[in-house]
C-alpha cells in the first residue's frame, strides 16, 4: 500500500497504490478488456510502473478500488489548476454494472471537495462508452456544453 489517504465509499474502499501493486496493475493494464476504454491498447510494465504506482505525486494520486474483500479497479485524481482537476476510474470487467464505479467516484469527489477544497471536478469518458457515461451521471456528473468531439463532464453537487 502506498502513502496517502484511504477513501471510503458505501461499498468501495480506495487504497493508495504502492510498489507492491506493480504485478497486479501490470496484469490489468496488459489486458485488452481492462483497457478497452482506457486508451484502448495494453500498456507495457515499465509504463504502468511510471504512471500508476503513486510516483507522480503530488500532481496525481493513484488508488486501487477495493470491494468484496479484494481489488476491483484503479482510480486516480490529478490537479489541473489551483481549484480542481479531474478523475479517472476503470473497473475489472467482472466488477462493472454493480454500482461500484459511481460509489468509488462519490468517495473521490467527497475527498476532493471536502478535504482538498476543489471547486471543479471533471471526467472525460469516451463519448461512445455509454455505460461509463451513465455511471458518471449516477455519481453526480453532468455534460459540459461545447468541446471538440470529446466529452467533458463536471461534478455538480445536489443543491
Amino acid at each position: 500500500m502506498g502513502d496517502g489517504p484511504v477513501l471510503e465509499g458505501e461499498w468501495t474502499r480506495l487504497v493508495p497504490t504502492g510498489e507492491d501493486d506493480l504485478d497486479l496493475l501490470a496484469g490489468w493494464f496488459a489486458d485488452p478488456a481492462f483497457v478497452e476504454h482506457w486508451g484502448g491498447a495494453p500498456l507495457p510494465r515499465r509504463e504502468v510502473a511510471e504512471k500508476y504506482l503513486g510516483r507522480r505525486r503530488p500532481r496525481v494520486e493513484s488508488f486501487l478500488v477495493r470491494a468484496d474483500g479484494g481489488p476491483v479497479g484503479y482510480a486516480q485524481y490529478w490537479w489541473s489548476g489551483p481549484d480542481g482537476g479531474g478523475i479517472d476510474l476503470v473497473l475489472l470487467p467482472a466488477a462493472r454494472g454493480r454500482g461500484l464505479g459511481p460509489d468509488a467516484a462519490r468517495a473521490l469527489v467527497a475527498h476532493l471537495r471536502g478535504e482538498l477544497g476543489w471547486r471543479r471536478v471533471t471526467v472525460d469518458p469516451e463519448p461512445g462508452n455509454a455505460r461509463a457515461v451513465r455511471a458518471w451521471e449516477k455519481a453526480g456528473f453532468r455534460r459540459v456544453p461545447g468541446g471538440d468531439g470529446n466529452l467533458l463532464m463536471e461534478h455538480r453537487p445536489e443543491p
